[in-house]
């Protein structure tokens, strides 16, 4: 990953997307761990938190499963987002203080409605990932990632090609996952600074 490149675009226009900046071994490995082979490493997500916390599939149709430094593959990823996070820190003064991310599969027919990635009552999510582990998709497969800006206006519009990166202000950019219409496997992260109540 050239840090140097993400920093520039994320102080300049608030987001960056990225072809490949991962290798193909680790896309691969990543890959082979974001699949239904274990029923109870996958859960329905929910949206909400503590006693709002529900499953609503007609808003978000993904299943997750949370990336842990336990497992060889999990922890080369996170100690590569690791490295972002001390190189942004540096060249940007985000005070980033952590990183969670999940692997998510959307089904065919399922997607997740507009919203933002901010959690209610917390401003602790400063950027948000999202790395696209899909081969051979096709135009007509959708499953896009549409980012809007502050006005409501479309800002870009994000194929989930296999190893492409999306990186994105998380307070800034209300965001949707159009309906897939085949299955859709990605991961999806969140650069935090130290929790704060609004």
């Amino acid at each position: 990953m050239d840090i140097r490149e993400i920093a520039g675009q994320i102080d300049r226009r608030g987001y960056i997307i990225l072809e490949k900046p991962l290798d193909d071994i680790l896309l691969d490995e990543l890959l082979a761990r974001c699949q239904h082979d274990d029923a109870s490493r996958f859960q329905p997500a929910h949206i909400g938190r503590g006693s709002n916390k529900q499953r609503i599939s007609s808003v978000r149709g993904d299943a997750i499963s949370w990336l842990t430094d336990a497992n060889a593959v999990d922890a080369a990823y996170l100690a590569l987002m690791e490295k972002l996070r001390l190189g942004l820190n540096e060249r940007l003064f985000l005070g980033l203080f952590d990183y969670e991310c999940h692997y998510a599969i959307y089904e065919k027919g399922l997607g997740y409605a507009k919203h933002s990635d901010v959690l209610a009552g917390k401003r602790n999510r400063v950027l948000s990932t999202v790395l696209y582990l899909n081969k051979g998709w096709q135009k007509g497969d959708g499953g896009e990632l549409v980012l809007y800006d502050a006005e409501d206006a479309i800002l870009e519009t994000v194929a989930p090609e296999y190893g492409t990166m999306i990186i994105f202000l998380s307070e800034h950019f209300p965001h949707e996952v159009l309906i897939s219409q085949n299955t859709r496997r990605s991961i999806a992260g969140w650069f935090r600074v130290s929790g704060s109540e609004i």
